[in-house]
């Protein structure tokens, strides 16, 4: 049986209403009319992403939201397979080791600490929090003004909007490429101590540009709306929260593994034929795994926000050689935000009514689009 893509939410935290009946590979109907495929176990949703036979090239790769596939541009290495990927990945795992995302930390503390004296009840917490701590840190990691922060992130925003007008989209894709690539160049002239700076020797100025954009993007919407979303379910939860403290660390595991927010973008396409689940997916076809499926199949109660939990093997961040190269920097921003938020403001409470806070279903990436809070 052929399916659209299940997008409805019994309530904010559960994306499984219309995935619980469904086989671990089922057909799927994706934005551009053709057929694929749907994963929503973790086993086999393990498989298509560390299996080689299934890529990650935009040129190929259908999206279930998008009606058109994505070219790899320069630099774009998310949406390249090896040795391609390979090559990028390299040159900027060097840039994001974990001794250097550590180091990171007192800043990231700095700026929470900053974000959290401005704040004055009510506010929604995503304009006052949320979505300025994980911009301002990728802004200065990688070398870009924070004074432009709402150029790029409206532009960023509706260059993978696919509730928007295509013209729009491209628009918006064509203005932060300008804005970025003349940036970059400025790197090239004057490098300073920053990600892109370190790059310059390595890469040319479309590369550059390419790989700015993604990291600009990845760098604070996921992290956004794993704070705003965070901080909801948190909320709707007061038995979990009250135990946050113990253990910030495993609670922002079980967050990332409960919310899932990236929901509907992590698609392979098959190189050839290829056997799965019983199933056998054709040369060609896209594979859409659910990653908020993949995060419930093999844990206990897994319906339930438990922060005390084990929640290792969770595929929020992927798995492969596409796996999130960002992760740790994110986990930082998530344990330093959380533990920040809660500490500072611990009457802290939604000013709204729980369903009239707004949710973005039909995005990529899952989150709140306000998040009105008091205390």
């Amino acid at each position: 049986m052929t399916e659209a893509l299940p997008i409805a939410r019994t309530c904010p935290f559960d994306p499984l209403a219309e995935l619980r009946d469904r086989k671990a590979v089922s057909r799927l109907r994706f934005a551009d009319g053709t057929l694929g495929w749907m994963v929503t176990t973790h086993t086999e949703s393990r498989k298509v992403l560390s299996d080689p036979r299934f890529s990650h090239r935009g040129e190929i790769v259908r999206s279930p939201i998008r009606p058109a596939t994505q070219p790899s541009a320069p630099g774009s290495f998310l949406f390249m397979d090896p040795p391609e990927h390979t090559r990028y990945r390299k040159l900027l795992t060097g840039q994001f080791t974990v001794r250097r995302m550590r180091m990171l930390e007192p800043r990231i503390e700095q700026i929470t600490k900053e974000l959290l004296d401005a704040m004055t009840p009510p506010t929604d917490l995503v304009r006052a929090f949320a979505l300025p701590l994980p911009s301002r840190v990728i802004c200065e990691l990688l070398g870009v003004p924070y004074t432009d922060h709402e150029f790029f992130e409206q532009n960023s925003h509706q260059m993978v909007d696919p509730t928007i007008n295509a013209d729009i989209r491209d628009a918006a894709g064509d203005a932060l490429f300008g804005y970025l690539y003349e940036l970059v160049q400025g790197k090239r002239a004057a490098p300073a101590d920053d990600v892109l700076s370190g790059l310059v020797d390595d890469l040319d100025d479309m590369e550059l540009t390419g790989i700015a954009i993604m990291l600009l993007f990845a760098g604070h919407e996921t992290t956004a709306n794993m704070l705003g979303l965070g901080t909801f379910a948190l909320l709707q939860h007061p038995d979990q929260l009250a135990k946050l403290h113990d253990d910030v660390d495993g609670a922002v595991e079980e967050l990332l593994r409960y919310l899932s927010v990236v929901q509907y973008e992590v698609n392979r396409t098959a190189l050839e034929d290829v056997e799965l689940g019983g199933e056998v997916i054709r040369k060609g076809e896209t594979v859409l795994v659910s990653i908020p499926a993949a995060n419930r199949d093999k844990f206990e109660r897994p319906d339930e926000l438990d922060v005390t939990r084990s929640t290792a093997g969770h595929l929020a961040f992927g798995h492969g050689v596409h796996q999130c190269l960002g992760q740790q920097l994110a986990r930082i921003e998530m344990r330093v935000g959380f533990s920040a938020l809660f500490t500072r403001f611990p009457g802290l409470q939604l000013a709204v009514n729980p369903t009239d806070v707004p949710l973005n279903v039909e995005r990529g990436i899952y989150g709140v689009a306000s998040l009105p809070v008091t205390w």
